[in-house]
């Protein structure tokens, strides 16, 4: 396949994406994605994002992160930053998480994506109010966020099927993964830059023999200390 072939393709997938959200959302003028990175790793926050992306400008290779190479969800990254109309990112940290549970947590972080995406939204001259009517939040996965009072509508691998939620997902991603980057630097025994946190046999290794971190969710290596 050539390289015109391959950007064919590629647009092609990327028009079927938005066919497929305007179908999901009942044809909303406005698609939020709300999507999270990091609910189940040993340490470090979980990330939320929230995404209100413009229909005008195509942005190739959109997708769910976890299906791009660290390179190309970086790039992503960028222009997601770059050109959505507006987002916010939530974060929780390891010791909310072990207070009210990692579902709990989720849901805060999410709650906080969604309110400084509208923070956004006003620095960018619009306003949320005049949207409303016009808006749906798409949430990735089968559960709508408790503490968000708008309309919802929740997509099980929403990240592959909606513009919106698969921006939320690079946004939530990236940013998680580069503060596993730098806790790499300040803690390089544990290996962060590798597994990002979650429970290899590197990492469970180096927690017993290093010990803990502040970092680490208690709730989660208590089988392993």
């Amino acid at each position: 396949m050539t390289k015109e072939e391959r950007l064919i393709k590629e647009r092609e997938r990327l028009k079927a994406m938005y066919l497929g959200q305007s179908e999901i959302s009942g044809g909303a003028e406005f698609c939020f994605g709300i999507d999270e990175a990091g609910r189940g790793p040993l340490c470090g926050p979980v990330v939320a994002a929230c995404c209100l992306l413009p229909d005008d400008y195509e942005i190739l290779y959109l997708n769910d992160s976890k299906k791009l190479s660290e390179k190309k969800r970086e790039e992503v990254y960028a222009e997601v930053i770059e050109h959505a109309i507006a987002y916010g990112i939530g974060i929780v940290g390891p010791e909310r998480i072990d207070e009210i549970n990692i579902l709990n947590a989720t849901y805060e972080a999410m709650t906080d994506a969604f309110k400084k995406c509208k923070e956004s939204l006003v620095k960018g001259g619009n306003s949320f109010d005049l949207m409303r009517d016009l808006s749906v939040i798409l949430v990735d996965g089968n559960r709508s966020v408790p503490y968000i009072n708008e309309k919802q509508i929740t997509v099980v691998g929403g990240d592959a099927k909606c513009p919106s939620i698969a921006a939320a997902s690079c946004i939530a991603k990236v940013s998680r993964d580069r503060l596993l980057m730098n806790y790499d630097m300040q803690y390089p025994e544990y290996g962060f830059a590798k597994h990002k946190g979650y429970g290899t046999k590197e990492h469970i290794e180096a927690i017993k023999k290093y010990g803990p971190l502040p970092i680490h969710r208690r709730s989660f290596i208590k089988n392993f200390i």
